[in-house]
């Protein structure tokens, strides 16, 4: 029996959108579904914003749509600690003024065996 433990590519993804103009989570289903369908594994997901001067700082966002419920409850304990502080602040340099982001970082899942063998 090996003690390998099988993981896919591990790759990240930066969403940016105007601070006006904050999604909806519409595009969470899609998510939850290539994660409930084994394709990807969420390993992290953080929040930034760029203010209108240039600072990068931390954004909390639960609820997209404003129904008062949490539309992230299904990534809750998706924190793996991959997003450092430093992370934040490279992704948010990105950013135009004004807007906020989704950092997300994920495995590949279903490229795990053939990444293996």
């Amino acid at each position: 029996m090996s003690d390998e433990i099988e993981m896919g590519p591990i790759d990240y993804l930066v969403v940016e959108w105007p601070k006006e103009s904050p999604p909806t989570g519409d595009a969470f289903p899609y998510l939850v579904d290539l994660v409930d369908r084994g394709i990807v594994r969420i390993l992290d997901l953080a929040f930034v914003e760029k203010d209108q001067d240039g600072n990068v700082l931390a954004l909390e966002v639960t609820d997209f749509d404003g129904d008062g419920y949490n539309d992230l409850a299904v990534f809750e304990g998706a924190s793996s600690g991959l997003i450092s502080e430093e992370d934040r602040q490279e992704a948010g340099g990105v950013l135009e003024p004004g807007t906020a982001a989704a950092i997300l970082v994920y495995e590949n899942s279903w490229a795990a065996p053939f990444a293996t063998a």
